[in-house]
């Protein structure tokens, strides 16, 4: 198989517009004594992408009226959540939310 220039340059071209956003503030922030205000705000980063990625998933967005709720992903979010404050341990809440969506979509 052979792989004309166009199609090289594409995909180094990608792979380096992947890597400055993603890999380069790592490498500079390192040598960098961060405030504490920055650190602070930077630690809810992750809590609003998974929030993010769990309203998304909930919602199932209709053209030209309001989104409507997925009935089994919120089924399945009832226990997952649960199991999340009674054991704090994230495996047991990646199997609980496996489990629950498995016996939903078997059910349903």
């Amino acid at each position: 198989m052979t792989i004309s220039n166009y199609t090289l340059l594409v995909i180094l071209g990608c792979g380096l517009v992947t890597f400055i956003p993603r890999v380069l503030p790592f490498i500079f922030v390192r040598k960098l004594q961060l405030p504490s205000v920055v650190i602070r705000y930077l630690s809810y980063v992750p809590l609003c992408i998974l929030t993010a990625l769990f309203v998304q998933s909930l919602l199932i967005t209709n053209e030209n009226s309001f989104p409507s709720i997925n009935i089994e992903n919120l089924l399945a979010t009832l226990p997952t959540i649960i199991t999340a404050i009674l054991t704090k341990n994230l495996m047991w809440i990646v199997v609980v939310g496996i489990i629950s969506m498995a016996v939903i979509r078997l059910v349903i």
